[in-house]
């Protein structure tokens, strides 16, 4: 860690002040601005790029911004301002797309449990739009948590940078996998090519049981998908792009 590159710099600012612009209007924009599945009447096509510059809370934030300036200014160095940005916004709308995959999946799953339950197309879509249903239909294969994820899926938007941060991490522990990082909670070093793809691990486990160590409301398979486009772009540059002193 040392000086704030230029481009984290200018990321920075911009998370802060669209951050402070939430405060302002609220509702509003988090309806423009948060990533909303396409089912939902305020999904716009942009919003696979602004989500990533809204957030859920100052604790949100603070975790990311720290992490964008902590691992994302030697990043910047080593890539260089153009290709930084382009690999930045690749991971975020790639963390997007696998996050919306995973919706899509759960909006199938429950829709068509719910049809093969007997329920017309109207009254599923009532479902969505209420979040109450008629409890009879509860059975092995319709539960409770299918019927949350079908609802979530729909009616839940996603913000953050975390997901261009995730890939941000696979680039530093690519690039410098022997620096020695601290969790908060284990106060021991550990390096970083086993710190992050274990980070990674957990959003995976906690993806697919339903069980967060880091609390509710966390997409965790955004944070994988952009951990995946990272991994791919840097391996590809440093397969064709590498010398001993820069990627260009």
């Amino acid at each position: 860690m040392g000086r704030m590159t230029e481009t984290v710099k200018v990321l920075l600012i911009t998370n802060v002040l669209f951050y402070i612009g939430t405060l302002t209007i609220g509702d509003t924009a988090y309806r423009l601005f948060s990533l909303w599945f396409f089912e939902n009447e305020n999904f716009r096509a942009w919003q696979f790029v602004t989500h990533m510059f809204m957030h859920g809370g100052f604790t949100h934030i603070l975790f990311n911004m720290y992490a964008l300036w902590a691992f994302g200014s030697p990043i910047e160095q080593v890539l260089g301002q153009k290709k930084f940005l382009f690999f930045y916004f690749s991971a975020g709308i790639g963390a997007a797309l696998i996050h919306t995959l995973v919706n899509y999946y759960h909006f199938e799953s429950g829709f068509q449990a719910l049809l093969g339950a007997g329920l017309d197309p109207d009254s599923i879509w009532r479902i969505l739009e209420t979040g109450q249903y008629n409890t009879g239909i509860l059975s092995d294969t319709i539960t409770n948590e299918l019927l949350a994820d079908f609802y979530g899926s729909v009616n839940t938007p996603a913000v953050g940078a975390s997901g261009a941060i995730y890939g941000i991490l696979v680039a530093f522990g690519m690039t410098f996998p022997n620096v020695q990082l601290f969790l908060l909670f284990v106060p021991i070093p550990i390096k970083a090519k086993y710190f992050i793809p274990a980070l990674i691990g957990i959003d995976i486990i906690s993806g697919f049981s339903g069980y967060s160590l880091f609390g509710g409301g966390i997409a965790h398979f955004a944070h994988v998908g952009g951990a995946l486009f990272g991994f791919i772009m840097m391996w590809y540059w440093r397969k064709n792009s590498f010398n001993n002193n820069r990627w260009y």
